[in-house]
């Protein structure tokens, strides 16, 4: 990166601009990271653009009774924070927005915070090869510009007719308001979710009307969760190695569904038959069992885990409904055949803009075109961190990143380390600007979507994972050690490189370098 004193550099910055090398977008996992990794390389001259209040980003948002991870604590953790006082195998909502709050106060990372600055617009300037971003707190001048929002980060409404009408009390479980009390309250849950799956069993004694509205059951597993010992928070203190083997035994475990996730789909068979033994086991009406057997296959959706969810819908003032909505009134929801229930609070657990997050309208890259626009058919960047068309834009938990069985934590360490190698090769070569070469994005992604074709993510369902195109643009069809491996077998010729003074130097001019040039590289089916 240039020197802050260069004249070059600061050219186009204005005073009410503030000057840095680099900004990086959420402090969660991803941006977290990404800030301790430029500390360690002594890259101080960087902000945190953070839109709430604090730290901790899903685990600070999603406070919703109930919320807890799906992985296991001593996975879902950064590996060079190690944390043995975990309280249980799956870690809940307020431990982990402790865990994060606590990296971050060691780590010296809340003076570069910036609290209450909400994106609103960034601008690439090809001529100062630099980012220009406006805030709600600020405009800020940038060299670098670092997205670790996350891809579940804006909560979606359902297109529900009337949806706006409702006149009662609403909220998105990713906003939860815990100052009203759900008590004696006729309550309806749209959505049957990872988050409803979670939050139902907590407030189903509380209100005494209680309406799920499912549109399509998940294959639901047993949580195998308890509390650890005493002792055995102890051994992790006092036994390093005996830590790190559990971290490696669950690590191994949940690699093991890619087998069946994309390798062997007929595999997730075995997953079937344990999620139907724990569907027998605790719903005894046939009628309502029938309602929550999913009709695709296991692994198409998200497979959840619970052991009171099940409960929670045999309860008598709860009531599945499974018919669908035709529109929702100032006080009441209707359903498919004509049915009117009349609700004091409705509560969404419908997700989050997997695709189409609006953030990628906020950010524009060559020719001011946006993210949102480049990606009209579907999203898609190189490895899923870099994209052509948007010179110094790195993505953390990009397109194709996220998992659907394993610690997202690992990907993101994954990519923040990749970043760290792309900043280094760009101080060795003095270069102001870096960009993915075209082909090397679009022969990655094919051989990408050629691999997910055979997966078990496309055998039909509607999920999250997909755009509405139907392609595919949300998981990573492989092991993750193979995403390591493949971001490690770093190659400079997939890159264009510019320096301060030859910004308008066409990005086909090769770089110097003795590797394949990116336009000579072929990628296959097996590289992914």
């Amino acid at each position: 990166m240039p020197d802050t004193s260069s004249p070059t550099a600061t050219r186009g910055q204005t005073r009410s601009e503030e000057y840095f090398d680099y900004a990086i977008i959420g402090s969660g996992f991803a941006g977290l990271g990404m800030a301790i990794e430029l500390k360690k390389k002594g890259r101080d001259n960087f902000v945190i653009l953070e839109r709430a209040d604090d730290v901790g980003g899903t685990w600070r948002d999603n406070s919703y009774p109930g919320a807890a991870c799906d992985v296991a604590s001593h996975l879902y953790s950064f590996s060079f924070e190690p944390n043995c006082d975990w309280s249980r195998v799956y870690p809940s909502q307020p431990e982990l927005k402790r865990y994060l709050r606590g990296v971050a106060e060691k780590w010296g990372l809340l003076a570069h915070i910036r609290f209450g600055h909400d994106l609103q617009a960034a601008h690439y300037c090809e001529r100062s090869q630099r980012w220009r971003l406006s805030s709600s707190g600020g405009s800020f001048n940038v060299g670098m510009l670092i997205s670790g929002s996350g891809g579940l980060s804006e909560p979606r409404l359902p297109d529900i007719a009337g949806v706006e009408k409702f006149a009662g009390k609403h909220f998105h479980s990713a906003n939860w308001d815990h100052s009203y009390d759900l008590r004696g309250k006729r309550v309806a849950v749209i959505g049957s979710g990872a988050s409803a799956v979670q939050f139902v069993p907590e407030i189903a004694d509380l209100p005494c009307q209680l309406d799920v509205y499912q549109r399509t059951p998940n294959w639901i597993i047993p949580r195998h969760d308890r509390l650890y010992s005493a002792i055995e928070k102890v051994a992790f203190h006092r036994i390093p190695g005996l830590r790190l083997a559990l971290r490696g035994k669950i690590y191994c475990q949940n690699e093991m569904r890619v087998l069946g996730m994309v390798l062997h789909p007929s595999l997730m068979q075995l997953y079937k038959r344990t999620a139907l033994r724990h569907l027998r086991r605790q719903v005894k009406n046939p009628a309502l069992r029938q309602r929550l057997i999913p009709q695709y296959p296991v692994g198409c959706k998200r497979v959840l885990i619970s052991n009171d969810w099940y409960p929670a819908l045999t309860k008598a003032n709860v009531s599945l409904l499974s018919d669908g909505i035709a529109e929702i009134r100032e006080h009441s929801i209707v359903d498919a055949h004509g049915i009117e229930r009349e609700v004091d609070c409705v509560i969404f657990g419908t997700g989050f803009y997997a695709t189409e997050n609006p953030i990628a309208r906020r950010i524009h890259g060559r020719g001011g075109q946006t993210l949102a626009q480049a990606w009209r058919d579907g999203e898609e960047a190189y490895l899923g961190t870099t994209v052509h068309g948007f010179p110094n834009l790195m993505l953390i938990v990009g397109p194709n990143v996220t998992l659907g069985h394993s610690s997202m934590v690992y990907m993101i360490e994954t990519q923040v380390q990749a970043i760290s190698r792309l900043l280094d090769e760009c101080e060795q070569r003095h270069a102001a600007e870096v960009e993915v070469r075209q082909p090397v994005q679009a022969g990655f992604n094919h051989a990408l979507q050629q691999r997910l074709s055979g997966s078990i993510w496309s055998t039909g369902c509607d999920s999250w994972y997909k755009h509405r195109s139907g392609k595919i643009t949300q998981l990573w069809p492989d092991f993750t050690f193979r995403f390591r491996a493949m971001h490690r077998q770093f190659n400079a010729g997939d890159y264009h490189f510019a320096a301060a003074t030859d910004a308008h130097i066409a990005s086909s001019v090769a770089p110097r370098v003795s590797r394949p040039s990116a336009e000579s590289r072929e990628w296959n089916v097996s590289d992914v």
